[in-house]
């Protein structure tokens, strides 16, 4: 599904990525993170190089403290950002603690980092003058 009238095929900003799994993602390059996007990013972040999949979701959960969170939601999450460039990802070979399964790090890229500091910079632009906690008036 396209999100936006700008992000579609044949526009420059329009990107076709395909994931480890062989999920094709049509992704529009100036969309804003989501939320959730935006806490699997942070927490690989916080984890620095210790950032596996397991590691991602328990910092995942502890900072979603409202909601439950699924691996699956966290792991197809991690898959969809290594695709649109945020992050990268390297298999390191399995222990015997492990019964022999590798595990997969996570890193933020270049773009991660970009993407991150863009959302955050126009988050802070947009709260400007805005008082907090925010009052709703009927």
């Amino acid at each position: 599904m396209l999100r936006n009238a700008i992000c579609r095929p044949g526009h420059p900003d329009t990107r076709f990525l395909t994931s480890q799994l062989g999920i094709v993602y049509i992704v529009c390059m100036s969309e804003l993170l989501g939320i959730f996007e935006q806490i699997v990013l942070l927490a690989v972040v916080g984890l620095d190089d210790g950032a596996y999949g397991r590691a991602v979701l328990r910092e995942v959960q502890l900072a979603s403290e409202q909601r439950s969170v699924s691996a699956g939601a966290v792991y197809a999450t991690l898959d969809r950002l290594e695709a649109k460039g945020l992050l990268s990802s390297r298999l390191e070979e399995g222990t015997p603690e492990r019964a022999g399964r590798a595990r997969r790090f996570y890193r933020l890229t270049t773009d991660g980092a970009s993407a991150l500091t863009h959302v955050r910079a126009t988050l802070e632009r947009l709260w400007q003058g805005k008082q907090w906690p925010l009052e709703v008036f009927s």
